[in-house]
């Protein structure tokens, strides 16, 4: 069976708090709070766990606080192999805005994270991938690593014979995606801005978006997912293109609609599935993902069926 390693350098609690309307300078009370582990690696590992996919969560966690993320491990069943550190892992605040639907975040600063981590997180991933096994490196990086620290361990599990997806942003995706990187990750999933910001210009059109995508392809890159919000995504390998969406929904948080995006995504590799099919199981997935808060996917039979009913569009 194959198996999936997720990596979370720069992980957070994410307190996500429900007001009616914020109000900036105002005193008000929130109509709700939840707490929940999270990171991107983590997000993507407890919507696979729940899809019933092996996976192992790794990356660092602070040693003082973990004791959520232990519970979350357990109970989700995804084997805990997080290197610990001194200190606290962040903690994140979500204002959510009910009346809106509308989402506004406060990120706190992360843990100092050293190369000496990073190669003991290298190494741990390692030790749980086989050839065709998937690795996931998601989210942020700390702020003491250098840009290029998602690009050489790509390299690494790459060289391993594991299928990489990154799902990260700014300097370090350019980095890792650079013409001078060792390897190129098997799988991105930008954005529109995330891609704009890549190719240095406006992709106000899906032709456009599809272009940039297959200049990655070019590169070396085997797939590239651009996420597009309310509109669904595309989904680009080397023979097909696919505009894929479902019809707008009730959201409670958009909050981790992304990384349920990736856990889809994965989903389809595990299951070696063919690019329209790992397209409904992405879009479902972020879709499942929208009337929950906290890094949880919902019933299978609810997933499959949104997944039935993804409208997908062949582009030219």
């Amino acid at each position: 069976m194959t198996a999936v390693v997720t990596l979370t350098l720069n992980p957070a609690i994410d307190l996500t708090v429900t007001v009616d309307t914020l109000r900036i300078g105002d005193v008000q009370k929130a109509t709700a709070a939840q707490s929940n582990v999270g990171g991107k690696g983590v997000n993507v590992a407890g919507c696979l766990a729940d899809w019933a996919v092996k996976v192992t969560a790794t990356g660092v966690l602070g040693r003082f606080n973990d004791d959520g993320f232990v519970e979350f491990f357990r109970a989700k069943g995804i084997a805990d192999a997080f290197i610990r550190a001194p200190g606290e892992t962040r903690t994140n605040v979500k204002i959510v805005e009910s009346r809106r639907g509308v989402t506004t975040d406060v990120n706190l600063p992360g843990l100092t994270v050293d190369r000496v981590l990073v190669e003991a997180t290298r190494r741990r991933a390692l030790a749980d991938l086989a050839v065709g096994d998937v690795a996931v490196l998601a989210g942020s990086l700390p702020e003491s690593l250098p840009a290029d620290a998602w690009a050489g361990l790509a390299a690494d599990l790459a060289a391993a014979g594991a299928r990489v997806v990154l799902d990260t942003s700014g300097a370090p995706l350019a980095a890792a995606l650079a013409s001078d990187a060792p390897a190129l990750p098997h799988a991105v999933k930008p954005n529109r801005a995330e891609l704009e910001g890549l190719v240095g210009r406006a992709l106000p059109t899906e032709a456009d978006l599809a272009a940039a995508a297959r200049a990655l392809l070019a590169r070396g890159v085997r797939l590239v997912v651009v996420s597009l919000g309310a509109d669904g995504a595309l989904f680009v390998d080397a023979e097909t293109a696919i505009a894929a969406r479902l019809p707008a929904k009730t959201v409670l948080s958009t909050v981790g609609a992304g990384d349920a995006m990736v856990a889809g995504l994965v989903a389809g590799l595990v299951e070696d599935a063919p690019l329209e099919r790992l397209a409904r199981l992405a879009v479902a997935f972020a879709t499942a993902k929208l009337d929950r808060i906290g890094p949880h996917l919902g019933p299978r039979a609810t997933v499959e069926d949104l997944a039935g009913r993804v409208e997908i569009r062949r582009l030219a």
